[in-house]
């Protein structure tokens, strides 16, 4: 028969393996979020950047979450992506795109509104990220998501991530790199991942979407219709819902994603991310295709 005192045991260990079990639950949780913000912040990339950082945007040092599992959101935010004034999707009628300014106050580097109309053919068109450390290229799929592909091809054009360093890099239970932030100093200690466009999109191609090694998806805050400038690249299995555009899919440079998780983060947040210790630098984005 058990004592007074296995009785206390038994209940403080009880409590202790509930704390336990809550606490992985929200490290959980947060790691989801954080991995996709974008940037505003504090919003969360992949888990909390934003409003000073974005989604899959991180915090701390970092964005939103990146991949970011948006979770925070500022009001100004919040208001932008109400159905009044958010973002409108590809309309197949007129065949043009909602494109609408970001009021969330993150720092802009203005290079513009893309155009709003856009054409479905070809159905894929061809990214090629040049780095430091090599080409990255991705199959960009235009036919399901043409407003995204748009507009990477926009700031593509203007030099928009030309210079830009990739700021928050996960691990192997969170991998993903996040990119696209041209203010991003990628140090360990600035607060990355607010920089962004001056606009914003509706998300696109979430039917069934995974992120899965190879997938280029779209950070954004948690708020729907905040997806921006800046992209998470996939190198494992990343458990995220779908409400990241999944807008390519790598074709070349794993192998550099891959050396530079290997390589680790500068200084970890919270959720793991952080900086990457390896530099990755973004020298040219290019993107073609033929009808």
């Amino acid at each position: 028969m058990a004592t007074g005192k296995d009785r206390q045991k038994q209940l403080a260990r009880e409590h202790h393996e509930r704390q336990l079990k809550r606490r992985q639950e929200r490290e959980q949780q947060a790691k989801r979020a954080a991995i996709i913000g974008s940037s505003v912040g504090v919003v969360v990339v992949v888990g909390g950047i934003v409003a000073a950082v974005a989604l899959l945007g991180g915090g701390g040092g970092d964005q939103t979450s990146a991949a970011a599992s948006p979770q925070a959101s500022s009001a100004t935010q919040d208001a932008a992506a109400s159905p009044a004034a958010g973002p409108k999707p590809y309309d197949a009628a007129t065949g043009t795109c909602g494109y609408v300014a970001d009021q969330s106050g993150g720092t802009v580097k203005d290079v513009g509104m893309p155009p709003a109309e856009v054409k479905l053919k070809p159905a894929t068109k061809t990214m090629t990220i040049k780095t430091n450390l090599g080409d990255i290229v991705v199959e960009l799929n235009n036919a399901k998501a043409p407003c995204t592909v748009n507009s990477l091809e926009h700031l593509a054009a203007k030099k928009y991530y030309d210079g830009s360093k990739c700021h928050r890099l996960g691990s192997d239970s969170f991998p993903m790199l996040q990119c696209g932030d041209p203010t991003a100093k990628a140090d360990g200690k600035s607060q990355d991942g607010a920089g962004g466009p001056g606009y914003v999109m509706a998300e696109e191609n979430l039917d069934g979407a995974t992120y899965t090694r190879g997938t280029m998806a779209m950070a954004k805050t948690q708020a729907p219709g905040s997806t921006g400038s800046q992209f998470f690249l996939v190198y494992g299995k990343l458990d995220l819902t779908p409400d990241y555009t999944p807008v390519g899919t790598i074709t070349k440079g794993l192998d550099i994603l891959d050396k530079v998780n290997k390589a680790g983060v500068i200084t970890p947040m919270q959720d793991g991310t952080g900086a990457p210790k390896q530099t990755v630098e973004i020298k040219d984005v290019t993107i073609a295709g033929k009808s």
